[in-house]
């Protein structure tokens, strides 16, 4: 079977135009933050997955790590246990930390990597309790009040920050060609698991990795300047000057914080792109046009 003449330029133009990043991208690593509306719609994540191998049979390594806040959500309320935030974070006591683990660890991770496997890759579930990968500190929340003498300590229970990233076991993975699947859990120096932000280990995970690129997935178009027009580049001194304004802020505040903090540790970009969009991994790295808001250092 011959391909439609009107059809064949432009889909030898699009392999045509992925060539120079393939050459680019060809033996670095890029990390992946897998969440949102592309991990619940059943399109896209056989979209995501594709892309996955793809990148891997070309020569990249991807490395993924991903999320699972409304798989927990879900579950606790089907087991009748209300669940409670502060400033977006889940309050996190010793019987919710034992469902995050089993839907973070368990469900969510083996379905990823079960799906990467289906459309021709080899993946490999991890949870930051694997080979010693992740060391996690409690996460100490303060508020402050014009009422208080002192900002209020609050305690969120088995929510944690990095502490440190021991990545052999990445490493060890990569190089024998399998492709690192990641759930966001790490162990403190008290033994306990705890539970850690995806884009926060997706951040240093990159710099640990000195990763060529940071991709965070979100469900918006990008970061939005002032008038709300999409930003399709930003660099590090414009960002700090939006985030200083409030033109960068809720939710999208940690996620360009981790961007930034990933460029001036060495990555080399970070890109914070839709993932409603269908392949759109594959989009942002072979195309000249790209998709959502890059990050660069200067």
């Amino acid at each position: 079977m011959s391909l439609p003449q009107d059809t064949a330029p432009s889909i030898a133009h699009v392999l045509i135009e992925a060539l120079p990043y393939i050459r680019r991208f060809r033996g670095k690593t890029v990390v992946i933050k897998y969440g949102g509306n592309a991990m619940v719609d059943d399109r896209l994540k056989s979209g995501f997955a594709r892309d996955v191998v793809l990148m891997k049979l070309v020569g990249i390594n991807p490395v993924v790590v991903h999320g699972g806040g409304p798989q927990i959500g879900r579950l606790l309320q089907r087991l009748g246990k209300s669940s409670e935030f502060v400033q977006g974070m889940r309050v996190t006591d010793s019987e919710t930390m034992d469902v995050v683990e089993m839907v973070l660890g368990g469900l969510v991770n083996k379905e990823i990597v079960n799906l990467i496997n289906r459309h021709g890759g080899r993946a490999v579930g991890l949870t930051g309790k694997d080979g010693d990968l992740i060391r996690a500190r409690k996460l100490v929340l303060r508020r402050g009040a014009p009422e208080l003498d002192e900002p209020e300590i609050i305690d969120l229970g088995h929510v944690g920050e990095v502490a440190s990233i021991a990545p052999g076991v990445v490493d060890m993975l990569v190089g024998g060609d399998f492709i690192p699947v990641i759930a966001p859990i790490g162990v403190g120096a008290d033994g306990f698991s705890y539970n850690i932000n995806a884009d926060l280990v997706a951040g240093k995970m990159a710099e640990v990795l000195r990763a060529e690129k940071l991709m965070l997935l979100t469900n918006t178009t990008g970061i939005l300047d002032e008038a709300g027009a999409l930003l399709p580049e930003l660099d590090a001194a414009r960002a700090e000057e939006m985030i200083a304004g409030g033109v960068i802020s809720g939710g999208m505040l940690p996620k360009v914080r981790c961007a930034l903090d990933a460029v001036k540790s060495g990555v080399g970009v970070s890109h914070i792109l839709d993932g409603r969009i269908e392949h759109a991994v594959l989009l942002d790295l072979f195309t000249n046009e790209g998709i959502g808001t890059l990050i660069r250092r200067r």
